[in-house]
């Protein structure tokens, strides 16, 4: 349990992406010198290369041959952009005062989620707002609760309201839909509450060398069960393309606790965990550094697919048909 607690707070640290653990900037401007200290950065911290087939050679080589010393900021930010961006991975970006490179994962999917539908056919008028969660009863015996950013803003109090309000309901709707991600330490404060005994989530590593397959031993990430309010009936968790980084280690997590369904679309992926650091011309970056496994060793990066499937239908605004399918799921498992 000491190693578990003690390769969370390893994890937290790390997804903060503020606290430097690499090497000082070598204080230039050279184009080519940024260049080479990124994709060298890259090529031995990156966790990805082997999971994705990825030739990082072949990439540099791509990619290089772009790099003159007299290009403009614009240029050279462009240029390395690129070569981030063929990691496929929405944790692997480059920060300059005028511009942030991003990939898009959410756009292997279809759209899945229009707050405004639910506001206008679902929920009443008077929905409550507590803390980062908008919840409200979806029928008489059913509630509904929309957490769109792990913002850091979930507490013991907000979460307390929540839980006991619908402690007396048939079952819970947690939608994460478009939820981009954010405090990994707070999947473990909701799922928490949703638990009865440890509860083991899944297995993380950590890059530990320059190798492309260098990493720690596979570590176990377990919760304990809330000592606050529980909530042990049918919980159904909707998740789509939109979903990344805490929000798949959330929906993975769902996957290993028995009275909540992950329902709705494949996550954006991120089960890596971010760090990065600064370029010699003063730009920063951060890609993924670990990687998570499921129960049975199973790497879901490219996205934790749902246990039931639903889509969508954008020729019917009138309707959500994932949460239809959530509401329909809970009805029929009493």
């Amino acid at each position: 349990m000491k190693h578990t607690i003690l390769f969370i707070l390893i994890l937290l640290l790390f997804s903060c992406c503020e606290k430097i653990m690499f090497e000082e900037d070598l204080q230039t401007d050279d184009p080519h010198k940024n260049f080479d200290y990124l994709w060298t950065e890259c090529d031995e911290k990156y966790s990805f290369f082997d999971y994705k087939n990825i030739d990082w050679n072949t990439i540099r080589n791509k990619y290089r041959p772009m790099i003159s010393k007299d290009m403009s900021d614009d240029s050279l930010f462009n240029v390395m952009a690129a070569m981030l961006n063929e990691l496929k991975d929405d944790h692997a970006n480059l920060f300059s005062n005028f511009n942030v490179s991003h990939f898009g994962n959410y756009r292997k999917g279809q759209d899945n989620f229009d707050w405004r539908i639910i506001v206008d056919h679902y929920l009443p008028e008077d929905y409550y707002v507590t803390g980062p969660f908008r919840h409200g009863y979806i029928t008489d015996s059913i509630g509904y609760i929309r957490f769109s950013a792990f913002s850091g803003k979930v507490n013991t109090s907000n979460l307390n309201f929540v839980i006991n309000k619908y402690k007396n309901t048939r079952g819970l709707i947690f939608d994460i839909r478009e939820n981009g991600g954010g405090s990994i330490s707070e999947v473990y404060s909701i799922l928490s509450r949703f638990i009865d005994e440890k509860t083991l989530l899944y297995y993380s590593r950590i890059k530990t060398g320059p190798g492309h397959n260098e990493f720690s031993e596979l570590e176990p990430i377990s919760i304990q069960p809330s000592t606050e309010a529980r909530y042990n009936k049918k919980v159904i968790c909707l998740a789509d393309r939109g979903a990344y980084s805490a929000s798949s280690f959330m929906a993975l997590g769902v996957r290993a606790i028995s009275n909540i369904t992950l329902m709705g679309d494949t996550t954006g992926g991120g089960l890596g965990v971010p760090n990065g650091g600064q370029l010699p011309n003063g730009w920063r970056y951060r890609f993924s550094i670990t990687q998570t496994f499921d129960k049975e060793g199973k790497n879901y990066e490219a996205g934790v697919p749902p246990e039931a499937h639903a889509l969508f239908n954008w020729n019917d605004l009138s309707t959500d048909e994932v949460l239809e399918a959530a509401i329909d799921t809970i009805k029929q498992s009493n």
